[in-house]
């Protein structure tokens, strides 16, 4: 009988530990796959995550473009310094033609040979039309060219021309200049029907 407790005892003790084993295993199934299988969200959470997003993106959209309209500013800005002082280059360069002129005008009162006064200003104009040319400066040669409305005003039709001068520049009345290639002012010329 002590032999029948002993294995009753120990079938018992079998079946706990096979039953612990079993409920572990169990146990480790579960932890698998929970591990597994990603936690569904509720809609609470996906609504506050949500709303967290759209937060973070409006701080950010907020963000851009007060910096998009401190840029703006700023350009705007030295726009309007470069307008205000953009000639202050040119200008500082006409002073010495400026004082050439005035000498001029001081001389002429004192001198009396035409001739050099007029040349004197000859080589004042020259001076100013170099400095003219340095800056971009460029007078239109347009005296025997074709009329083109580009860079011409015709402002009289001469009629009775020959042939070979018809619809071409014949006289320039007042000069037409360029800025670097760009048309500043147009020449008015007489062009020939």
């Amino acid at each position: 009988m002590s032999k029948d407790i002993n294995n009753s005892e120990e079938e018992l003790l079998e079946e706990e530990v096979a039953q612990e084993e079993k409920e572990t295993a169990e146990e480790e199934a579960k932890t698998e796959e929970a591990e597994e299988a990603p936690q569904e969200k509720t809609v609470e959470e996906k609504l506050a995550d949500a709303e967290a997003q759209i937060a973070e993106l409006k701080n950010q959209m907020l963000y851009k473009a007060a910096e998009f309209d401190n840029y703006r500013k700023r350009v705007m800005q030295e726009k309007a310094e470069l307008i205000k002082n953009g000639g202050a280059k040119v200008i500082t360069s006409i002073l010495p033609i400026i004082d050439d002129f005035e000498r001029a005008e001081q001389n002429m009162e004192k001198l009396e040979d035409v001739a050099a006064c007029k040349e004197g200003v000859a080589l004042i104009i020259d001076k100013f039309m170099k400095l003219l040319k340095q800056e971009g400066l460029e007078k239109m040669d347009v005296v025997g060219k074709p009329f083109d409305t580009d860079f011409h005003e015709a402002v009289a039709m001469v009629p009775g021309m020959p042939e070979d001068q018809k619809n071409k520049v014949i006289d320039c009345i007042m000069e037409g200049y360029l800025l670097n290639d760009k048309v500043i002012r147009h020449a008015k010329v007489a062009v020939a029907e």
